[in-house]
């Protein structure tokens, strides 16, 4: 599949190809997930020779991902900009219109994977083994029991209140720029638990020093087969994080084809598809109108969840 790359993709890929390097922008810090897996298809693509040129992962994780949307959109008619969205790709403009950042206006090159949510804690915490028992503690901590999480607003946030509402507790949001900086925080016991994602997580777990509660899915995960769903435990939740690449905004037709042709076909190969299996990744192949569409779809789910949750948040 990879050997043959170079050649499909038609006219698309003949019209256009990359002349100078590609600046791969990363919304987040090092470590994280979107950082590994930015590193992962760069390394591929320039190791199988996908690529004439250089691809440089740039990490901007300020903003909860604003900084990285803006120097995208500082960049528009760009044909060598590309960025790897997360879901404050939707809740950071949703927080703050005053930015005027529409996601409409990117590119939509393809999206490779939704990434699952873990609920995470130390495995010092020797009395918690159950999401009950989590509840438990966490409710009689109050704000002391302190989750980290990606930045303000971003998925971790969300999640933080989803639990707080839900659970009636008062877990205190510590915001970071990347999930390795929160992975981090946990092993060294600077934070009580986290919802990292398991390719954030997988080393410590397997070097047994964190260990999952219970995952934001509708199934459990094969990796973690023992720990069960929220909606095991009686609420019925799940919540997953796009891994979608994104083209500056007025990036020519050629240049977008030449990117969606390059992602599909790296999707299908086996590298991709070991990663995903090894990083508990889901979801489907999408590109072009379909992807504008699941992006709205998303952001407008995002609003309704940000409002229940405000109106369920404990006073």
């Amino acid at each position: 599949m990879l050997a043959t790359l170079a050649a499909s993709g038609g006219a698309a890929l003949a019209q256009w190809a990359p002349s100078q390097p590609i600046s791969f922008i990363v919304m987040a810090g090092e470590g994280g997930g979107a950082d590994k897996a930015v590193r992962f298809m760069a390394k591929v693509m320039q190791e199988r020779q996908l690529v004439s040129v250089p691809i440089n992962p740039i990490n901007i994780p300020g903003g909860s991902g604003a900084d990285a949307m803006m120097e995208l959109m500082n960049r528009t008619g760009d044909n060598h900009a590309i960025m790897f969205t997360l879901n404050s790709f939707y809740t950071t403009p949703l927080r703050r219109p005053e930015l005027g950042i529409d996601v409409s206006r990117f590119t939509p090159i393809g999206r490779m994977a939704e990434d699952t949510f873990v609920l995470w804690v130390h495995t010092d915490r020797t009395d918690i083994n159950s999401m009950d028992d989590f509840i438990r503690v966490a409710r009689a901590q109050g704000s002391n029991w302190v989750m980290a999480g990606t930045g303000t607003g971003a998925e971790d946030n969300l999640l933080t209140d989803f639990l707080n509402a839900t659970y009636g507790l008062n877990i205190t949001y510590k915001p970071l720029k990347g999930g390795g900086a929160v992975a981090k925080d946990l092993v060294n016991k600077v934070v009580n638990s986290t919802v990292n994602n398991p390719s954030e997580q997988n080393k410590y777990y397997a070097q047994g020093i964190t260990k999952p509660i219970a995952t934001f899915t509708p199934r459990r995960l094969s990796a973690y087969i023992q720990s069960p769903t929220l909606r095991e435990t009686g609420v019925d939740f799940h919540y997953f994080m796009q891994r979608s690449v994104v083209g500056a905004p007025g990036m020519s037709a050629s240049a977008g084809a030449y990117y969606q042709n390059l992602f599909r076909a790296f999707f299908d190969s086996p590298e991709w598809q070991e990663y995903r299996q090894k990083n508990s990744l889901q979801g489907e192949f999408l590109t072009g109108r379909e992807l504008q569409s699941y992006w709205i779809q998303e952001r407008e789910k995002h609003a309704r969840w940000q409002m229940a949750i405000d109106i369920l948040a404990p006073r």
